[in-house]
């Protein structure tokens, strides 16, 4: 963690939520991994009396009234307990009521959000369907106007939380006339009369947060319930982005430090060939590198939270955040790969948590948005900022500064 950047107040909230990671109950964490758990209900309910979810919400929401680095810094500490405990938390805590708190009327929020923050109730947000994950706006789900209701069918899957969830936040299409990306709203859905969770995933790792298959089966939604406006559902996914894919980028530091405490421990004591293992360039070199990714992974977080803060520019925040997710979920892979190596044998073995570590943090770098998608993102705005810059003639043109820069027939780009 980078004390230097933490502010008297955020040390404070560290020591709260190192306090209740140090409760949590070792038989839990091993009971989720085992599928004999299938949400950390108990948990989350303590974080709640704790006030510890949603802390850059207003305290008149329910949340601390701080800020999106104390978010960060939350995400990363709740990440050692394991990479789906704090994905647990994030849905609940972030994603469903940072669409609540940005688009929700005062209702929805006192109805939805602050029970929520409190861990009386959990909620989970419903993106993907079976023909379409990184394709959102190709949703088949559908939403009938009924006049004083909604009229909801169809079927979400991967849902982490769908076992547990009282409520759900699932975007459907309301003009099957409109362009994809204009003709879907996003709905708060009660867990009711044809809402049903039929199919829960066996999962190579983050196990035990409840992923489900949900599935909606004519269900009557109050028109109250519509988040936002009916076919502005685009607007809620995109203000969901940040917290989605920032909180997902801390969550997964948190998950590979102890992977790379652990390794660091067990090099420190292990002998061969008569020397501790540390004293080893293929070892010590590996942890060098894996604590520099670990480093530069939280450097570009806290950035990323600070631009956010700070009100960048929408298309910049984008690029950032996309940048964020992708460099800092492959880094923490690596750093969880590295962990192993250094381990030799026993790293692949149930003796420590680094195997789970290893099958937990797969799941970065495909959910919230696949590296691929990240690419995509951040190649489009980038180039668009480039473009914007020279336009605007605020950065020296460097392509004159070339002995043959104004060669005859040279350029050619038809």
């Amino acid at each position: 963690m980078f004390d230097h950047l933490l502010t008297a107040e955020q040390k404070a909230l560290r020591a709260e939520v190192r306090d209740l990671t140090r409760s949590v109950p070792r038989d839990l964490l091993l009971a989720m991994d085992r599928d004999e758990v299938d949400f950390p209900r108990e948990l989350l309910q303590e974080a709640g009396r704790r006030n510890l979810m949603g802390v850059r919400y207003p305290v008149a929401m329910g949340g601390r009234g701080m800020d999106w680095p104390s978010t960060v810094m939350v995400m990363e500490e709740l990440g050692v307990l394991g990479y789906i405990v704090a994905c647990t938390f994030g849905v609940g805590a972030e994603l469903c009521c940072d669409a609540l708190a940005i688009h929700g009327t005062p209702d929805q929020r006192e109805r939805y959000m602050k029970p929520l923050l409190r861990g009386e109730v959990f909620a989970a947000e419903c993106l993907t369907e079976p023909t379409g994950g990184s394709d959102f706006f190709d949703t088949r789900t559908v939403a009938e106007d009924r006049g004083d209701h909604f009229v909801l069918n169809g079927q979400k899957r991967f849902i982490v939380g769908g076992t547990a969830a009282d409520w759900f936040l699932v975007y459907a299409r309301t003009d099957p006339q409109a362009k994809p990306h204009q003709g879907i709203t996003c709905f708060i859905v009660d867990r009711g009369t044809g809402v049903e969770t039929p199919y829960v995933y066996g999962l190579m790792g983050c196990r035990g947060g409840g992923a489900s298959r949900v599935s909606f089966r004519d269900v009557v939604v109050p028109k109250a319930n519509v988040l936002g406006q009916v076919n502005a559902g685009a607007a809620v996914f995109e203000t969901m982005m940040i917290p989605e894919r920032l909180g997902t980028a801390a969550m997964t530091i948190g998950a590979a430090r102890p992977a790379l405490e652990l390794a660091t421990r067990y090099a420190q004591r292990r002998k061969a060939f008569g020397r501790r293992i540390k004293s080893f360039q293929g070892v010590s070199f590996q942890l060098a590198n894996a604590a520099t990714l670990l480093d530069a992974s939280r450097a570009m977080c806290w950035n990323t939270a600070l631009a956010v803060e700070a009100g960048e520019s929408p298309t910049r925040i984008r690029r950032y955040v996309s940048q964020t997710k992708k460099f800092v979920t492959e880094s923490c892979q690596q750093v969880a790969h590295h962990a192993m190596q250094v381990m030799g044998g026993i790293g692949y073995t149930n003796v420590y948590p680094v195997e789970r570590t290893v099958r937990d943090l797969r799941l970065a770098s495909i959910w919230t948005g696949t590296s691929e998608v990240m690419s995509m993102i951040i190649a489009h705005e980038w180039s668009g900022e480039v473009e914007a810059a020279y336009a605007r003639g605020e950065t020296r043109d460097p392509e004159p500064d070339a002995e043959e820069a104004f060669a005859v027939d040279e350029k050619i780009y038809e």
